[in-house]
């Protein structure tokens, strides 16, 4: 666990931004958890450029400092620290808790299901419990669509289809949805469950957990060869992540005790997926294939019905066009130097 900041730096930081807000007054106060990272810094860039007031928790095990918005104050923390986040909830007199922070790697969550716990499911409720003793106004929690329901029985996959996770990380993230209906019901606490399919865009990491987008890019202008699991016919739901984060703005002001799927009701193969790719970084080459991994869903896409009749959203960026502007993003970062 990274190195957790001291309760001096954390007040320090609140009191310094609240002694000089930035905004008008009728501007929302947002803490994100997780804003360092790939989703979570997307985010946050859309609530500052919507004229939100905006503090980001990050204890940057997987986030980086590169995507943090100057705009932002930046908390290194880590959610589990009861006193930490308490002194920051205390001071910081936030309106919203955007929760993305999460231990989302599951392979990781079948090696080590204990820190999965940790981080998801008591890290979340040091979150939530805080949020109701300093009056937070909302709780928007991010949860997963594809892991919660495992190999689900029809397609695309609804709210209320039958939830039977096939991996630990899947557990961890349903979980903390209970605790936060829980807390609806005994403290009155408002949430939204925005439960993202597979999101991609820039700033995606290439290595740790990523998605295979970004995995499959870094490999190719690596000069490396991808390797596809499987037979490729794998269907997945791909949303670009400036259309998750319309989905977090909207949530702002609706779906209060909602579960919302962000999905666009369609799956890609990973086929189609090298394909595209294959095209826009001009790659003659063929992948190779491995053996399918054990507890990999063959098919799973989400129905965004509900998140156009709670939410007002539906995805804008089809899944060639977002590719084609994250190949244009990683192919300018990697000549600035950026690129990592």
């Amino acid at each position: 666990m990274a190195e957790l900041c001291c309760l001096f730096s954390v007040g320090s930081a609140i009191r310094t931004y609240y002694n000089n807000p930035e905004g008008h007054s009728n501007n929302l106060r947002i803490l994100i958890t997780g804003g360092a990272g790939f989703i979570g810094s997307h985010v946050t860039d859309r609530f500052i450029r919507d004229g939100h007031e905006v503090v980001v928790l990050d204890n940057l095990v997987t986030g980086d400092k590169r995507n943090l918005n100057p705009r932002a104050r930046f908390v290194n923390l880590d959610i589990r620290d009861r006193k930490g986040v308490e002194q920051l909830l205390a001071e910081g007199r936030f309106d919203v808790i955007d929760h993305h922070a999460a231990q989302m790697d599951v392979r990781k969550s079948t090696e080590d299901p204990l820190y999965d716990a940790e981080v998801n499911i008591l890290g979340s409720i040091n979150l939530i419990a805080a949020a109701v003793r300093h009056g937070v106004g909302k709780f928007i929690y991010v949860s997963t669509g594809g892991a919660v329901h495992g190999e689900p029985k029809r397609l695309p996959v609804e709210e209320g289809d039958p939830v039977n996770p096939e991996c630990q990380y899947g557990i961890s993230k349903h979980t903390v949805e209970h605790y936060l209906y829980l807390y609806r019901l005994l403290y009155k606490l408002n949430y939204v469950v925005l439960r993202y399919p597979n999101v991609f865009g820039p700033r995606q990491n290439p290595h740790g957990e990523a998605g295979v987008i970004a995995i499959f890019t870094g490999k190719i202008m690596d000069g490396e060869t991808p390797t596809i699991f499987g037979d490729g016919e794998q269907l997945r739901d791909y949303v670009f992540v400036e259309d998750v984060a319309e989905a977090n703005a909207l949530a702002l002001k609706r779906g209060d005790g909602e579960i919302v799927n962000v999905g666009s009701g369609k799956g890609t193969s990973v086929n189609e997926l090298f394909g595209h790719l294959k095209k826009h970084l001009r790659f003659g080459g063929e992948a190779k294939h491995a053996p399918l991994r054990p507890g990999e869903i063959q098919r799973i896409y989400l129905s965004g019905r509900k998140a156009r009749q709670v939410l007002g959203w539906e995805p804008r960026v089809g899944v060639e066009e977002g590719l084609r502007r994250t190949v244009e993003w990683v192919e300018q970062s990697r000549r600035s130097g950026q690129w990592r």
